[in-house]
């Protein structure tokens, strides 16, 4: 198989100041691509500010012979948003890629939430997405290519203790990723969401001794297949961690059918329900929608 690289495409990547951004960064601009470095500076729980991480990440990429630049907008609002694309074509012409990295953590058992913590992880981590995302997918549009990819969590996909808000915008990004990779399909634009497990500033306390191998270097290669010419997949969640590479999906088992279904129906006939074997896994909505006609159908011809 021919290598991967980005010659000539520009890639923006949010939060790319440290951590997984910084890896996926140097990955790609090894392999050619221009940069947008996005970074607001900020804290974990997303106060402050501060250019040194995205311009010390731009100069690692410049020492490598590559070219990137700085940003330091918010992805937290429409305006940021809009400026972080801008940053691309006015650098470079274009955008090609978006890697939505950026992301806040402000944990809190679900009853000790509030309003400001609720309101930031979802601002940030999925509206944040969809502020810089839109502005670019109209320029891939328009150019007739593209590939987004968003960054998810297990802690959305299965769930976790403390991570209400986290966990319910990370799932957000699965369901926009579906939708983009319908919508995009014509126009030659890919989207795919990564689930990553990695030893980064946010989760350093998380793993013990086994956080030393997982480097967030090892989730990159995911991140630039799915950001290249390369990719077959489109609207599928990956999981990457220490080297590991496997995929979630949303699995329909195919259930109970009573048309003159009752409550207690479906307590007497849950296992049947929940029966996994014989699963399908749909591509979109209509292909849920096949299975219940059919289902309805085969039942009616029987």
């Amino acid at each position: 198989m021919a290598d991967i690289g980005f010659d000539g495409k520009v890639a923006i990547i949010t939060g790319a100041g440290g951590g997984l951004g910084r890896e996926h960064a140097l990955e790609l601009a090894r392999r050619g691509a221009r940069i947008v470095v996005n970074d607001l500076g900020g804290s974990v729980s997303g106060d402050g500010g501060d250019v040194g991480p995205a311009q010390a990440v731009v100069q690692e990429i410049v020492a490598l012979g590559g070219e990137a630049v700085a940003d330091t907008n918010s992805v937290a609002t429409p305006e940021g948003g809009e400026a972080i694309v801008k940053s691309a074509v006015d650098a470079f012409g274009t955008v090609d890629i978006v890697v939505n990295n950026a992301g806040i953590l402000r944990d809190k058992s679900f009853q000790n939430l509030d309003q400001a913590m609720i309101e930031a992880v979802i601002q940030v981590h999925l509206l944040g997405a969809f502020y810089v995302t839109q502005p670019a997918y109209r320029i891939m549009r328009e150019k007739g290519y593209g590939r987004i990819v968003s960054t998810s969590s297990n802690s959305g996909i299965l769930g976790n203790f403390g991570q209400s808000n986290y966990g319910a915008a990370k799932m957000g990004l699965v369901g926009l990723t579906r939708v983009l990779a319908i919508e995009g399909r014509k126009h030659n634009i890919k989207a795919n969401a990564i689930a990553p497990v990695a030893l980064t500033r946010m989760t350093e306390d998380m793993f013990g001794d086994v956080g030393q191998a997982l480097d967030p270097g090892l989730v990159s290669p995911l991140v630039a297949y799915l950001s290249s010419e390369a990719c077959e997949v489109s609207g599928e969640v990956y999981s990457a961690a220490g080297g590991i590479i496997s995929r979630f999906f949303i699995g329909l088992t195919p259930g109970y059918y009573n048309p003159k279904l009752t409550a207690e129906d479906i307590a007497e006939n849950l296992a049947e329900i929940r029966d996994d074997a014989g699963y399908t896994v749909p591509r979109d909505n209509n292909d849920e929608i096949k299975k219940i006609v059919s289902t309805i159908q085969g039942a009616d011809e029987g």
